[in-house]
């Protein structure tokens, strides 16, 4: 991890993350916010150069000591959102929670889910977006240095195969391993309405992408919404990207 993340996550938020809250979220910069596997901090310092007081929680502290060297004063905890003591660690509740590309690498996502509705105030909102567990990319490879990165699907081999053809081609070995672990611990676009729906949340809005709107940072390819077709959006959408609603 670097301060290239940090700086990558800053511009998408100021350039896309912040605008759609605002378009989407009455009274959005009027409200608390908690981003969830907050990573480098990239976003809490793009809220609070808008004179906002986000909370961060990272389950990296490795991360932590990054964002506090790169922005000295944001409120970050160190912790899983799948504790059962979370939310007694945060002045709750949070009129919005983002979880950006988080939940896919959450094995327990029911007592994350419980957690979430427990740190939003009623009627708040949670921003959700992921890769799907059968997107092309959906082990996150194509952010790699070798030949893998272009590969589609490569998530789907057997985790054996992914480690060795990543020695082989001298790719870093965190992406062979988040590549190896994700079909396993994946989420698919159906399993994720369900849970949101078993949790307590109601969409206002979900799009499905082809090309996701960091592409755009990241890549330089303009953000591009894929069809929304059962059974065959699990296998073409680059990512979801859901804001929910708290239903009481």
């Amino acid at each position: 991890m670097s301060e290239k993340h940090f700086i990558e996550q800053k511009r998408h938020a100021e350039s896309y993350l912040i605008p759609y809250l605002e378009r989407h979220v009455p009274g959005f910069r009027g409200r608390r916010v908690l981003e969830v596997g907050c990573a480098e901090g990239g976003l809490l310092a793009a809220l609070t150069g808008l004179g906002m007081r986000p909370a961060g929680l990272e389950l990296e502290s490795s991360r932590v000591d990054l964002s506090r060297a790169l922005h000295p004063g944001l409120d970050l905890t160190v912790g899983d959102i799948t504790d059962p003591q979370i939310v007694r660690r945060f002045d709750a509740p949070f009129g919005v929670v983002v979880l950006r590309d988080v939940i896919e690498h959450v094995p327990d996502r029911k007592s994350a889910f419980r957690n979430l509705r427990d740190l939003i105030e009623p009627g708040g909102y949670l921003y959700v977006s992921f890769p799907p567990r059968f997107s092309p990319f959906g082990g996150h490879h194509q952010n790699g240095r070798s030949v893998l990165r272009f590969w589609p699907w490569l998530h789907l081999l057997p985790g054996s195969w992914i480690r060795g053809l990543g020695r082989g081609l001298g790719e870093y070995p965190h992406i062979t391993e988040n590549a190896a672990l994700n079909f396993r611990n994946g989420l698919s676009i159906r399993a994720f309405d369900r849970l949101v729906r078993d949790a307590g949340f109601r969409p206002v809005i979900r799009d499905l992408f082809l090309f996701r709107p960091v592409y755009a940072l990241r890549f330089g390819i303009p953000a591009r919404r894929a069809w929304d077709w059962p059974v065959l959006r699990e296998f073409w959408t680059f990512g979801c990207e859901c804001l929910l609603r708290r239903v009481d």
